[in-house]
C-alpha cells in the first residue's frame, strides 16, 4: 500500500430545530465533515432543543434519558471514526459519502461498478422514452453492461465489484476480453470502453474513489477509410431510369444525402418544420443530429429542394419522407450503383452518401468550418477526416499525371 494521505477529518452532532415533531422534540443529526465536503445523516435520535448543549453537541444535564442519548451519541462517534480510520488503512483516503454509507450500512453495493452502470442505464432510457436520446445508444450502453458482466463473471467469478477494488489492469483485461475472447474490432473496443472510463470517472466525482484507477490506459478510434462516391457518380445515379419503381424514393433520398449530408435517421425524422426560410431568404433545415444532438443547419440547394416538393403530401403525418427501412435501403442502393456503372472499392451504402457530401463539398470550396457546422459534427477533428481523404484524391490524381511530364522533366535535368 502506498503512504496513506491523512484528510481533515471532523464528526459533528445537531439539532434540527426548524423541523419539530408534535411532541415537541427534534431530530438530532450527524455530520462528517472530510476534506472540506460534508455528508449528513439522521442519527434516529430526538431531543427537545432546549436541552440541547450547541457548544458540546451534547445533551445538557444529568437526567436518565441525557446520559442514555449521550452514551448513544458517544457509541456512534466511535462507530465512525473506527470506520473512518480502518478506510485510511486499507484504502489509502476516505471520504464523507464513504463514510456515512459504510456506517449505514449501504456499503460496497452500493458503491459497485454494475449496480451505478445499471442505474445510470435506467435513467438513460427515461430519456429515450421522453425521445430526448437515440435508442440506439441505449442499446449500446445495454451491449457493453452486459459484456462488462460477463467480464466480472468469468475473469473474477464475482458478480459484482467495488470501485475501490478496480485497478489499471482491468481495463486493460476488459479490453484483451472484447478484442480476443470476443473478436471485436478496435473501433469497436473503443467505442465499448468509452462508458466504462466515464463510470470511473462518476465515481470519483461522488467520492467513492478519489484516484482514477486507469489513468494510464489509453485508447482512441482509428481512422476508417470513409467510402465516399465521386460528383461525377452522383451524376450518374441522377440520370439513370431507376431499374424498379420501389427503387425510385431510395435514389432520392441518397441523392438527397449526398446534397445534404444528413444521415439516413435523420433524413427519417425530418418534419416540414424542419424546412425553415432564413435571414439570407434561402430556404434551410434546421435540425438536431438524432446520433449526437448537436445542430446541423444545411442551406437547401435546388436539386435537395425538387426532391422535398416531389414527396409533398405522400405521408400520412408530419414527416417529409416515406422513408423505408436502412436495411431495404441499402439493398436498393447496391442494384442503383449497378446499374449507373458506378465503380467503386467499397461497398456503397445509405451513409455512403453522407461521405460523399463531405468530400464533395469539400472538393469544391466549402471550408472546414462550415462543413463541421453542417454535418453536425461534435468536433472538427471528425470533419478533418474528409480533408485527409480529399488530399488522398489530389495525390492519387498527381500521380495519374506525373508521368505526362517525364519528358519535361528529363530535359529540364540535362539543361540545368
Amino acid at each position: 500500500m502506498g503512504q496513506t494521505k491523512r484528510s481533515t477529518f471532523k464528526l459533528l452532532f445537531y439539532v434540527k430545530k426548524n423541523e419539530p415533531k408534535k411532541n415537541g422534540n427534534s431530530p438530532i443529526m450527524a455530520r462528517i465533515t472530510i476534506d472540506g465536503k460534508q455528508s449528513a445523516f439522521g442519527t434516529k435520535l430526538e431531543i427537545n432543543a432546549k436541552n440541547w448543549d450547541l457548544k458540546h453537541g451534547r445533551v445538557l444535564g444529568k437526567s436518565a434519558q441525557a446520559l442514555n442519548i449521550n452514551q448513544k451519541l458517544d457509541n456512534i462517534r466511535g462507530r465512525i471514526d473506527a470506520i473512518y480510520e480502518d478506510m485510511l488503512k486499507h484504502d489509502g483516503f476516505a471520504t464523507a459519502r464513504k463514510v456515512k454509507l459504510e456506517f449505514l450500512g449501504v456499503g460496497v453495493m452500493d458503491d459497485a461498478i454494475l449496480k451505478v452502470f445499471n442505474d445510470r442505464n435506467e435513467d438513460f432510457k427515461k430519456l429515450v422514452d421522453k425521445e430526448e436520446r437515440a435508442e440506439s445508444t441505449y442499446n449500446k450502453y445495454v451491449t457493453v453492461y452486459n459484456h462488462l458482466s460477463m467480464f466480472i463473471n468469468e475473469r473474477y467469478h464475482r458478480n459484482d465489484m467495488a470501485f475501490r477494488e478496480l485497478t489499471n489492469d482491468f481495463i486493460r483485461e476488459f479490453d484483451f476480453y472484447l478484442r480476443y475472447d470476443n473478436q471485436l474490432a478496435h473501433n469497436t473496443v473503443w467505442v465499448y470502453t468509452m462508458p466504462v472510463l466515464s463510470l470511473v470517472e462518476l465515481a470519483i466525482k461522488r467520492g467513492l474513489i478519489r484516484d482514477n484507477p486507469f489513468e494510464d490506459y489509453k485508447i482512441s478510434m482509428e481512422e476508417t477509410d470513409r467510402g465516399y462516391i465521386l460528383k461525377e457518380d452522383v451524376e450518374k445515379l441522377m440520370m439513370i431510369k431507376s431499374p424498379h419503381k420501389r427503387y425510385e424514393v431510395v435514389k432520392d433520398l441518397f441523392i438527397f444525402s449526398c446534397f445534404t449530408g444528413l444521415a439516413y435517421a435523420d433524413i427519417k425524422k425530418l418534419t416540414r418544420n424542419n424546412i425553415q426560410s432564413f435571414f439570407d431568404g434561402h430556404q434551410w433545415i434546421i435540425s438536431r443530429r438524432k446520433k449526437s444532438d448537436v445542430s446541423s443547419n444545411v442551406r437547401l440547394m435546388e436539386i435537395p429542394k425538387r426532391i422535398i416538393e416531389k414527396y409533398l403530401g405522400t405521408t400520412r403525418n408530419e414527416f417529409i419522407f416515406p422513408v423505408p427501412t436502412n436495411a431495404t435501403c441499402n439493398k436498393h442502393i447496391a442494384k442503383l450503383i449497378e446499374a449507373a456503372e458506378i465503380i467503386t472499392e467499397q461497398k456503397v451504402t445509405f451513409h455512403t452518401a453522407r461521405h460523399t457530401f463531405g468530400t464533395m463539398f469539400l472538393t469544391e470550396g466549402v471550408p472546414l468550418e462550415s462543413l463541421s457546422k453542417m454535418m453536425g459534427h461534435k468536433n472538427i477533428s471528425t470533419t478533418q477526416i474528409y480533408a485527409k481523404i480529399t488530399s488522398q484524391k489530389i495525390s492519387k490524381d498527381m500521380d495519374l499525371v506525373s508521368p505526362k511530364f517525364r519528358a519535361m522533366e528529363e530535359a529540364f535535368l540535362t539543361v540545368s
